[in-house]
């Protein structure tokens, strides 16, 4: 009787051209990443299209993660979203399927910013989920310049003007920029070049905070501010006459990337997951509810309109490790910079 049943549903399915995929009613998928990082919505949706449970498991860290990753030896969870620098060892240690790009129909979406990038440079292994990207950001009825890129916060009308986050690795790699170097510079003659041109920049920082840096450009203490993703979208949503720059220079971002562990449970709910998570509409409003640029390139009509690199935007760099040498000298350039603004 169950052969005679299978056959008839073969037999309608051949007749339709097509076999849609099919779920176990009580599939599960074990999704592990940051809290916050998913509208409820969508995953209400991949689990009434499926029938796939979502369960979500989040981290505090990427390092915990790892730990987390290994010690399950590519186990115990079916898709991971982390960042770029921690995806670069889950790679190394084989602790990420190589992905069949077949069962991921909707990967020509990616925006080809965010590929070929140093942690998965042949894109064999991540997926981007979205971008973080530090901008300036200015208030144009208060500065009398026209800026265009990171050299211009060197300019002497911007005395006592300028509110800079506190990423030490990032305020070096623009300073390098504008040098025509690369932010992860690795000769240390150079860093340190670069480390006395930072402190030239010191006469116009009016002050360097990590948290709610957009305050100051808002309140007006600061005209020009240099900030974190959320924090330009947090200016422009209280003041949309701020005017946002996209330097010249060049970009710097990061990148935070899906992978399918090595040993994934449910492979194939997992790959299903990431093509869903891939569609334009749902892709959007992931990007909306994290605040995050888009890396969805067929999702950017569909999402906050701050949320989109301009096509004229075509390359990037990521920060990543140095050697120790180098290291050192860029801690030694921020400390120096740092006392030299007060």
């Amino acid at each position: 009787m169950k052969k005679k049943l299978l056959a008839v549903i073969l037999a309608a399915a051949a007749v339709c051209g097509s076999v849609a995929p099919v779920y176990a009613a009580d599939s599960e998928l074990v999704l592990y990443t940051w809290d916050g990082m998913f509208p409820q919505e969508v995953l209400d949706g991949f689990e009434e299209e499926t029938g796939t449970k979502v369960v979500f498991s989040h981290f505090d860290t990427d390092e915990t993660m790892l730990e987390k990753v290994s010690m399950a030896e590519g186990g115990d969870y079916d898709v991971v979203i982390a960042d770029d620098y921690i995806l670069e060892k889950i790679i190394e240690e084989g602790l990420a399927t190589k992905l069949d790009k077949e069962k991921l129909s909707n990967l020509g979406n990616v925006n080809p910013l965010y590929q070929g990038q140093f942690y998965d440079k042949n894109d064999e292994y991540t997926v981007p989920y979205g971008a973080g990207m530090p901008l300036i950001v200015y208030d144009p009825e208060e500065v009398d310049i026209d800026i265009k890129g990171y050299a211009d916060l060197w300019d002497e009308s911007l005395e006592d003007s300028v509110a800079l986050i506190g990423n030490y690795r990032v305020i070096n790699g623009i300073t390098l920029l504008t040098m025509g170097k690369s932010m992860n510079e690795e000769d240390v003659d150079t860093i340190k070049e670069a480390g006395e041109k930072l402190k030239e920049l010191a006469l116009n920082v009016r002050l360097i905070q990590e948290d709610n840096t957009q305050n100051a450009l808002l309140n007006g203490e600061a005209s020009v501010a240099f900030l974190y993703t959320s924090q330009v979208t947090a200016a422009l949503a209280e003041n949309p006459d701020l005017k946002v720059v996209y330097p010249e220079e060049g970009l710097g971002f990061g990148i935070m990337g899906m992978f399918i562990p090595s040993q994934a449970p449910n492979a194939e709910v997992a790959y299903q997951f990431v093509d869903y998570i891939l569609r334009p509409e749902i892709s959007a409003q992931c990007t909306d509810y994290i605040g995050y640029y888009s890396t969805n390139k067929a999702a950017d009509e569909l999402v906050n309109p701050d949320l989109v690199v301009p096509d004229s935007v075509t390359s990037g760099e990521i920060i990543h490790n140095v050697s120790a040498e180098a290291e050192e000298q860029y801690n030694k350039n921020w400390t120096e910079f740092k006392a030299a603004c007060d």
